[in-house]
This record gives structure tokens, C-alpha cells and sequence, in this order.
């Protein structure tokens, strides 16, 4: 599955909507999109929805089908689609090590996968890394039947690329922690090399503490110096905001980078964030 092809012959029959790009993010705790208009410049929607329970991808496909019906995604032609999948049954892998006869060697100490299950790999050709993963294929199906042909991604892929720039010049190690409700990306960058990537599930600010300090202690990190950057669905004065500050002294809201001349309300940019780095 891969780009549409434009058919057009001249720039008479191109529609406006032939610049909106869609972006799509799956996993199996919420669903979120972000149509971008490329010669505005501008999120013309972006929403999202989180489910009350953890489903699987069956449950998850039921969902995303009325989700896209009901916010009349659908009402749009785009030139560009583009599905992120969120999971954990990923694999990083250095490129000079790489087999694509091997993927399911890559993966079958770290996730638990089926005979039957398509394994995929993204290229991180900015940090030498291959990125083996099972996507959500029902997914894909469904968002084959809607738009045709699409890209799709790993969540992670997308997370790491998108925070490349954010280290540049900096000699000490710098950890990220994206967050959503019950979902904790960590990413450690030092010098523009990836130092150390996982995604966690928890319950529990307490739950969330955990896994970074224990991550920040196995990579030799002191709490006392290093950097912790957190986005996504963490503020400031929140529970888990104020639990890292008590343990971990240099802990602030990191605001992602976004293009200099794109338009829309701050929080739309911000929660739409990965989304736009996916197109």
C-alpha cells in the first residue's frame, strides 16, 4: 500500500482538496486524526477519541469505521494518507544487521506474535536503525476500503524521527517522555543518536515514575542532572508532573517544534503533533 498517484493533467482540474493530507494514529487505546492543508498551511480538523477500555483490533476496527463516519472524514479527497500505528510489538534493529528474511527472529524475544502475522519494517536512515513491527492489518483493510491506496508507519518510527532535531549540539543525554492516558513513550537522544527507546503501559502516576527511573537508572543516568522533557497529555501541576519533579530535578514541558508557518489553535498543533510529523 502506497501513495495515490495523481492523475491530473493540468492545473485547471486540480482541486483544492487535492492538497489535504490525512493522517490517522491506531492503537488500541484511541484512535486520532489531522487533515493538514498543504497550500494553506493550516490543520483544517484534527480530533481524537480515547476508548473506555484497552480492545482488540477487531473492537478497534469497529471503532475506527464509525469514527471516521461520524466526524465526516470521509467528506474530504486527499492527495496524501497516512496510518500510524501504535502498539508495542516492535523491534529495533541496527541496519548493518539487517535481513529482511529475518523479521520474525527480530521480534519473537520481544513480542508475542502469530504464524500468521504480517511483519513490516520502517527505514530510520537518520540513526542507522530498521524499525520490524505487525501492524494492525484488519486496519489496514478498513482504511484501504475508505481512501485506496495509503503509507503506514510505526508509531515509534514517527516519535524518534520527529524528535531528531531536538538534541542537536547537545552533549549530555536528554530524555523525552511522550505521554497519553495509560500510554508512556520514553526516548533518550544524545548527539543525534538514539540512546535508548521503549513504550510502556500504565495505571498509575506512580506506575509512570517507575518506569522512567528504572529506565534512567539502567542507562547510568543521575536524576539530579539529567533531562527529562515531557509532552502530550501532561501539563504542568498535574499528578504526573508533580511526581517526576519530587524525584527528578530537571524535568520540564518540552514544546515540539512544529513548521514555522503553519496555522491553528496552540493545543489542535500540539495534540496533532505526531500526526502532521507522519505526512
Amino acid at each position: 500500500m502506497t501513495k495515490k498517484e495523481s492523475n491530473k493533467d493540468s492545473r485547471e482540474d486540480i482541486n483544492l482538496e487535492d492538497y489535504y493530507h490525512l493522517s490517522i494514529q491506531v492503537s488500541l487505546n484511541g484512535l486520532s486524526f489531522c487533515i493538514l492543508d498543504s497550500i494553506g498551511k493550516k490543520i483544517v480538523r484534527a480530533e481524537s477519541q480515547r476508548f473506555r477500555t484497552r480492545l482488540n483490533p477487531f473492537e478497534a476496527e469497529k471503532e475506527l469505521k464509525s469514527f471516521i463516519k461520524a466526524k465526516g472524514v470521509t467528506d474530504y479527497a486527499f492527495s496524501d494518507v497516512v496510518v500510524v500505528h501504535r502498539n508495542d510489538l516492535f523491534s529495533l534493529v541496527p541496519k548493518v544487521l539487517f535481513d529482511p528474511q529475518e523479521l520474525p527472529n527480530y521480534l519473537k524475544y520481544n513480542a508475542k506474535i502469530l504464524a500468521n502475522d504480517l511483519l513490516e519494517y520502517d527505514e530510520m536512515p537518520s540513526f542507522d536503525l530498521m524499525n520490524v513491527y505487525v501492524p494492525f492489518v484488519n486496519i489496514n483493510n478498513t482504511i484501504y476500503d475508505f481512501f485506496g491506496d495509503f503509507e503506514f508507519k510505526h508509531h515509534g518510527t514517527v516519535l524518534i524521527e520527529s524528535l531528531l532535531g531536538s538534541t542537536a549540539g547537545s552533549n549530555e543525554p536528554v530524555c523525552f517522555a511522550y505521554v497519553t492516558p495509560e500510554e508512556l513513550d520514553l526516548i533518550v537522544l544524545q548527539q543525534k543518536k538514539l540512546v535508548f527507546y521503549n513504550t510502556f503501559t500504565y495505571k498509575t502516576p506512580e506506575d509512570f515514575l517507575y518506569y522512567i527511573l528504572f529506565a534512567m537508572e539502567q542507562l547510568e543516568l543521575d536524576t539530579a542532572e539529567a533531562k527529562l522533557r515531557v509532552f502530550g497529555s501532561i501539563e504542568e501541576g498535574d499528578a504526573l508532573f508533580d511526581l517526576c519533579q519530587e524525584y527528578i530535578q530537571n524535568v520540564s514541558l518540552y514544546l515540539p517544534d512544529l513548521p514555522g508557518d503553519l496555522s491553528g489553535e496552540g493545543i489542535e498543533l500540539q495534540h496533532s503533533y505526531l500526526e502532521i510529523n507522519a505526512l
